[in-house]
């Protein structure tokens, strides 16, 4: 995935990765605290490769832009508005909330659900990860309210299943039992509370619920509320 961020002006790219206004930059740049590789004296409009630039001496954050995976905990809203509730952006470091374009998630957990969350300001990204035609795999753990009847994971597979408030069938999704009242299933779409909704739609309840995968990722030296860089050059939807 090529740059978009090549030779871009001083003075909007490091605005756009968060450190101040564009006429903070050009204050910045006076102070000394802007420094590009080989060139001691330029102007806030000049376009230089992001990589020979720094700021109070380090390397810019994440020009290129960023990608990360989080584990998200139970309590934690995917939102901007922080009149739901603690966000997972509130995880992040601060300058992050402040880039353009906006770092936003891939698909969302509901506040009651923990587990692997993609985070990114690539949306071009988020909709190749999202859209069910790129057959992206998304693996939830689940422990249930009452047995799980083994007929359950042919209802699932079928790809028959309705939602309630919905007239469109549920995409054929992977159902292993894993004891009586705990399951593992396979998605390659994310409708709104799905896993929760398709249980549902069976007569059984959610009670906990962990996103645990996502595609080839998963949350193995992740610590709950801790995050890890990605690649996004590397990033590819292999199962």
């Amino acid at each position: 995935m090529p740059s978009a961020k090549r030779f871009a002006r001083i003075d909007q790219l490091i605005a756009s990765l968060g450190y101040g206004s564009r006429r903070d930059v050009e204050g910045f740049i006076r102070q000394g605290r802007v420094q590009v590789a080989g060139i001691s004296k330029f102007s806030s409009d000049v376009r230089i490769d992001p990589a020979l630039i720094s700021f109070d001496g380090e390397p810019l954050d994440h020009p290129n832009g960023i990608l990360v995976l989080l584990n998200k905990p139970v309590g934690y809203v995917c939102s901007h508005n922080e009149e739901e509730g603690q966000t997972v952006y509130e995880l992040l470091p601060e300058r992050w909330r402040k880039r353009e374009p906006k770092v936003v998630t891939v698909g969302r957990l509901d506040k009651d659900t923990s587990g692997l969350l993609l985070l990114t300001d690539q949306h071009d990204l988020v909709h190749r990860l999202t859209s069910p035609k790129h057959h992206v795999d998304k693996i939830y753990e689940a422990d249930l309210d009452r047995p799980l009847s083994p007929e359950a994971i042919d209802i699932f597979k079928a790809g028959t299943l309705v939602l309630k408030g919905e007239t469109k069938p549920c995409l054929p999704a992977h159902l292993e039992i894993i004891s009586e009242r705990k399951a593992r299933i396979t998605l390659q779409e994310g409708r709104y509370h799905q896993v929760r909704r398709m249980f549902s739609a069976i007569g059984n309840h959610v009670v906990v619920l962990q996103r645990v995968q996502f595609g080839h990722f998963d949350l193995a030296g992740v610590a709950e509320g801790q995050y890890k860089h990605l690649s996004i050059d590397s990033f590819t939807t292999q199962k």
